[in-house]
C-alpha cells in the first residue's frame, strides 16, 4: 500500500524537528499538537510515522483516496499529496493543464516529482496553524486533486482506459467505475444501451 511506504520512507529521515534559535520548541510542539488534534476532530484517517510527520488518507468521489503527508518543521507546515503517477502518454499537454491550475489554488500547487508522478504541494507559516487553517488546507487538497484526477486520466491514459474498456467488455465486466470515461470511447451522440 502507498501509505506505508511513504510512511516508511518518512520515518527513516533525519529529524524534522531541530532546535532552531528563531523558534521555540513550544511552538513545534503546539503546531504538532495542532495538526494531530485537527485530524482527529476531522476524523480523517491518519498515521504520525515520526514526530511532527503525518500521513492522512482524505476520502474523494472521482479520486477514492488521495495521500496526504503533513511534515511540521522549524518554520512551516508543508503538504505534500500524491494526485496521478507519471502519464502514459501527452506529457505535455498533462503539464499544460496542470500549470494552467495552479493559479485557481491558493496555497498550493501542481508539481511533479523526478519520476513525472503528480503531486500538489504547499506551505504554512507555523505561526498560521490553526485548527481551522488545517481544515481548509485539507479540504482545498481534497477539492484540488478530486476535480483534477478525471481530467488527468483523460489527458494522460485515454489509450490506457480504451484498452481496459475493451478487456472488460471482452469478459462481461463492469464498467461502472469506467462510465466517466464514456466518451472516450463512443462517438458523440452514440448511447450506451
Amino acid at each position: 500500500m502507498c501509505t506505508r511506504r511513504l510512511s516508511r520512507l518518512l520515518a527513516q529521515r533525519p529529524a524534522l524537528l531541530p532546535h532552531d534559535p528563531h523558534i521555540g520548541v513550544t511552538d513545534l510542539d503546539r503546531t504538532v499538537r495542532v495538526v494531530r488534534d485537527a485530524l482527529t476532530a476531522l476524523d480523517v484517517e491518519f498515521e504520525e510515522p515520526a514526530e511532527g510527520t503525518f500521513v492522512a488518507l482524505l476520502p474523494g468521489e472521482r479520486k477514492l483516496r488521495t495521500t496526504c503527508s503533513l511534515v511540521v518543521g522549524p518554520h512551516s507546515l508543508s503538504v505534500n499529496a500524491f494526485v496521478v503517477r507519471h502519464p502514459d502518454e501527452n506529457a505535455d499537454g498533462v503539464h499544460q493543464w496542470l500549470l494552467r491550475q495552479n493559479a485557481k489554488h491558493p496555497g498550493l500547487a501542481f508539481g511533479i516529482d523526478p519520476l513525472g508522478d503528480v503531486y500538489l504541494v504547499g506551505q504554512l507559516p507555523v505561526g498560521a496553524v490553526t485548527p481551522d487553517e488545517v481544515d481548509q488546507l485539507l479540504g482545498r487538497v481534497l477539492d484540488a486533486a478530486d476535480s483534477a484526477f478525471n481530467v488527468l486520466l483523460e489527458l494522460g491514459f485515454a489509450s490506457s482506459i480504451r484498452r481496459e474498456w475493451e478487456w472488460r467488455v471482452s469478459r462481461g465486466e463492469s464498467l461502472a467505475n469506467l462510465s466517466a470515461f464514456e466518451h472516450l470511447i463512443r462517438p458523440s451522440g452514440e448511447s450506451g444501451d
